[in-house]
């Protein structure tokens, strides 16, 4: 009885206080007054009386949605720490919960870069990124958009590699959603368990090929992580849109199995038909929880489960494979700029890679693809001028018994080729792209062979992480005495040759993929299109500039991301439209501007 008394003394407080027009924090303190109390009552004792909890007592973990005092402090997505200004630490019960400075959000984002900067080791500086990112998200995406070429690297590749084979040992809170076998039957049920209700944007990984590092499994998160933090940041999509996503289906990872970190299942991975009926309710609970016209992209995965996925959703939901069809969109953009450096068309080059995987043959494909839309001719036809390399040599008609299905077109007539530089003397390519996630496989003989019958050989090291690249920029440069046309995967310094520096280009998927999200979302895009991915790389490819072609870069430079994926997502909605899978009507007269418009501003916002 004595707790009843006291509860209702509480109400009579609270409407004195409202009688005084306290009413704000009134409701923050009737949570949690509410939750005091009632544990109280449950407990037979006071809360603030009890001590220490022998941690077997059945609680109530009552939370307040209002956000004031600590608990705004607390969030994420409101606290703007010591840039709160002084009518703001009145209003909303701050005053002794911080330090009495005021500083700019400005101030704030030179102090964070200041410390950033005294790291020594990247993986330090990319944990500090994650822990600036649960306290103030705000700060986080104006520092990565102001310094996105300093901090491109630390957030995606190389380090976010590094970042998912330490995960276990570095996890702290969840950033996005696990759905595991554990979850069959009840992944409808997990995806009502993530807080935000309107996605438009998921990315997804079942972790099996991690970067060029292989079977990750359930530490994959890190690249759900680091690419919607991307799309964000260099596409404009709001934070809250954006939904992580891991499927684990065990590892085939020793390593992993035995690491008492690790923070997956402990079993081998699922394959066939139990693999299979777990993605597919994925597949359908998403539709059902987010519909139509969320955006699934695909990373990660391996070669026979991506192409696999892609074919049998892509003509019923809308989805897309960064490694496939966003790294074949980003080097095509490449290729087309560089075509302004060496002269000719496309249709006039011959193209060898080193790598048959997802990202090879996607890139095969998609260049196959712009060299028909542009010669009229067939696509059988201009497959005929691409090469690719696999672990066993050169992919030839006598070998197309035993190929999988996706090396197959590729099978040309020619003798058997058993080493890259066998290949690169006998079809004497203008164009080597190395997709193979082998590091220094593009030797000095192979780079001085295309040096030799080419004036301005080009050169594309795509593997990542750095470890993995097929050569390094300056071997590169080097090797082709000054002459090499060349783009990696990662990012590399600038090369001092013969007294002339040379700028690498970055073939970073992170100039696509934000941008192409971007114009499917403000068209209300139902599927994803070949014609969009080539729309979407002759945009990044039109953003290249005078000044550009003079530093020998073939693409621009990430200081202009949010304009050059304003220009992309225009272009990508014009072909939605123009194919009739847009659903967002009328057509906005400027695509340009409106995407612009639709862009997220992570500038702190005043609070009432």
């Amino acid at each position: 009885m004595m707790s009843l008394r006291r509860y209702t003394s509480f109400l009579l407080l609270l409407l004195k206080k409202e009688k005084e027009k306290e009413s704000r924090q009134s409701l923050g303190w009737l949570v949690m007054e509410s939750r005091r109390l009632l544990n109280g009552v449950a407990g037979g004792v006071d809360e603030d009386l009890r001590g220490n909890e022998d941690g077997h007592q059945l609680l109530t973990p009552w939370a307040s949605s209002v956000a004031s005092g600590y608990t705004l402090l607390r969030d994420p997505h409101h606290n703007k720490g010591l840039a709160f200004p002084e009518k703001e630490r009145d209003a909303h019960y701050l005053r002794g919960l911080l330090p009495p400075a005021v500083m700019s959000q400005e101030l704030q984002e030179k102090k964070i870069m200041n410390m950033l900067r005294q790291y020594k080791v990247p993986l330090h500086i990319y944990m500090a990124m994650m822990d600036l990112q649960e306290r103030n998200e705000r700060l986080f995406y104006k520092l990565l958009i102001d310094n996105v070429e300093e901090l491109l690297p630390i957030v995606y590749t190389p380090t976010v590699g590094e970042a998912c084979q330490k995960y276990g040992s570095i996890f702290r809170r969840p950033q996005g959603l696990y759905i595991s076998l554990k979850e069959k039957g009840k992944i409808l049920e997990v995806l009502k368990n993530w807080p935000e209700r309107n996605i438009q944007v998921i990315v997804v990984t079942d972790g099996e090929r991690i970067l060029g590092l292989g079977d990750l499994g359930c530490q994959g998160m890190g690249i759900p992580v680091g690419k919607l933090s991307l799309y964000t940041a260099l596409g404009g999509l709001r934070p809250s849109a954006c939904l992580p996503i891991t499927i684990d289906v065990g590892t085939n990872n020793k390593d992993l199995l035995k690491d008492e970190f690790y923070i997956g299942l402990r079993q081998n991975r699922a394959t066939g038909q139990e693999y299979a009926e777990l993605l597919e309710e994925f597949m359908f609970a998403v539709k059902q929880n987010y519909g139509e016209k969320v955006l699934i992209q695909f990373e990660d995965f391996a070669n026979h489960n991506a192409f696999e996925l892609l074919a049998k959703y892509s003509n019923t939901h809308l989805v897309f494979n960064d490694d496939i069809q966003g790294t074949a969109s980003v080097v095509l953009a490449g290729l087309i700029a560089a075509l302004k450096l060496v002269g000719g068309k496309l249709s006039d080059q011959k193209f060898l890679f080193l790598g048959a995987g997802e990202a090879g043959t996607g890139i095969a494909e998609l260049i196959a693809l712009e060299m028909s839309k542009q010669t009229k001719t067939s696509i059988e036809e201009t497959r005929k001028k691409i090469w690719l390399v696999d672990s066993k040599g050169l992919i030839i008609a006598s070998r197309k018994e035993t190929l999988q299905h996706f090396k197959k077109p590729w099978a040309h007539e020619h003798e058997p080729m058993r080493t890259l530089l066998d290949a690169v003397k006998a079809i004497k390519p203008t164009v080597l792209i190395g997709s193979s996630g082998v590091g220094k496989t593009f030797t000095k003989q192979v780079v001085e062979a295309m040096a030799s019958f080419n004036k301005k050989p080009i050169i594309l090291a795509l593997s990542n992480p750095t470890s993995q690249s097929e050569c390094t920029a300056e071997e590169a440069y080097t090797w082709s005495e000054g002459r090499a046309i060349f783009a990696s995967g990662s990012p590399f310094n600038p090369v001092e040759y013969n007294g002339k520096t040379y700028v690498p280009g970055q073939a970073n998927n992170a100039y696509i993929f934000p941008g192409l999200g971007l114009g499917l979302i403000i068209s209300g895009a139902i599927r994803v299109k070949d014609d969009m991915l080539l729309a979407a790389s002759e945009a990044l490819a039109a953003q290249v500039a005078t000044e550009n072609f003079e530093k020998g870069l073939i693409y621009p430079p990430f200081s202009n991301i949010r304009k050059i994926s304003a220009h992309i997502a225009a272009n990508v909605a014009a072909k939605a439209y123009e194919l009739g899978l847009a659903s967002r009507l009328p057509r906005p007269k400027d695509l340009v501007e409106y995407a612009e418009s639709c862009m997220y501003n992570p500038v702190y916002r005043t609070y009432r």
